[in-house]
């Protein structure tokens, strides 16, 4: 994958830039590609596994059908739901998202940030 980005106020894919809100999120949904995702998870220090892509795509699932970031508890239920009890605990999150995961997941996602959480 071609890897042409770089963030300031937005972030600037392939020529294209992405406006981002005060705290680094997407401002328009519809922007969001693998490859964003991927210069919003290099900008936070992470590089994204099969690991993380699989709670990227639960979150995008998620908020397609509930129009809704979820806050951390949803997200370590549905973790659980459907990856098992070893991948739907907080601290597995907090191992690929560390520090506040259902932010830091939902940003790199390209969601908006969850309500209820610090």
């Amino acid at each position: 994958m071609q890897k042409s980005c770089t963030m300031a106020k937005e972030l600037e894919c392939a020529g294209n830039p992405i406006a981002l809100d005060k705290e680094g999120y997407i401002v328009n949904l519809s922007d969001w590609t693998e490859t964003v995702a991927e210069a919003i998870a290099a900008k936070e220090n992470i590089e994204l596994t099969d690991e993380h892509w699989e709670v990227i795509t639960l979150l995008r699932e998620f908020y397609a059908q509930h129009e809704l970031s979820p806050m951390m508890r949803i997200l370590v239920k549905q973790m659980k739901e459907k990856y098992g009890s070893a991948k739907g605990s907080s601290i597995y999150l907090m191992k690929l998202f560390p520090e506040y995961p259902a932010l830091l997941a939902c940003k790199i996602a390209g969601l908006p940030r969850p309500t209820n959480c610090p």
